[in-house]
């Protein structure tokens, strides 16, 4: 059980001016999967601690939100999770600056990471006005990037994944989303092709 005044303090931080798509609502779109699919996680309790912390630091200046999101979940969790799962927790949403499972790791860890991953990128499977709504977000979380810089990076940044020969790791995330996210992935790339 997470407490209620680090669940406010996590609220705080997710309702902060600068984020369109980094929000609360972001958190409750994973809690619906995490629901869902609870019954595959081996260690459900840490997967639940950083799915609540993966983005509460969030500034989209720095390179280092996964890590410093990771540093908090470590210090607000003392004392409310083992060390054990704290230190799986951290290990979770570090990988989330990549998006690939990190080797050394014991299977059922990885099996537990991979899903996790496969949540946090749902967004790539959704049905098309939500998917091009999440579009709007990112490029209002990026407004102060000229658009030729944006349209650059963010169209390197979705063809790398649609180059992966597996957006999801998992075969449940796979087989839900694969196909709407490659469409919904390719239809933007050609937008940010054309500028428009």
């Amino acid at each position: 059980m997470i407490p209620a005044a680090l669940m406010e303090a996590l609220h705080q931080r997710y309702d902060e001016p600068q984020r369109h798509y980094h929000t609360w609502a972001h958190v409750e779109a994973l809690l619906g999967h995490y629901r869902r699919w609870v019954r595959y996680l081996n260690r459900p309790g840490p997967v639940l601690w950083a799915l609540y912390w993966h983005d509460a630091v969030y500034d989209q200046k720095a390179r280092d939100n996964e890590e410093q999101s990771a540093q908090l979940l470590e210090r607000e969790a003392a004392g409310h999770l083992s060390p054990h799962d704290i230190e799986f927790a951290a290990a979770i949403i570090r990988a989330t600056a990549t998006h690939t499972v990190p080797d050394g790791l014991p299977a059922h860890d990885a099996e537990d990471l991979a899903l996790f991953l496969d949540m946090d990128l749902s967004i790539l499977g959704a049905p098309e006005p939500v998917y091009d709504q999440y579009e709007r977000d990112i490029r209002a979380e990026y407004a102060f990037v000229p658009i030729d810089a944006y349209r650059a990076g963010r169209g390197a940044i979705l063809t790398e994944f649609l180059s992966r020969p597996r957006l999801y790791f998992t075969d449940i995330a796979h087989a839900e989303w694969d196909a709407a996210a490659r469409s919904n992935l390719a239809r933007a790339v050609r937008v940010l092709e054309q500028g428009s």
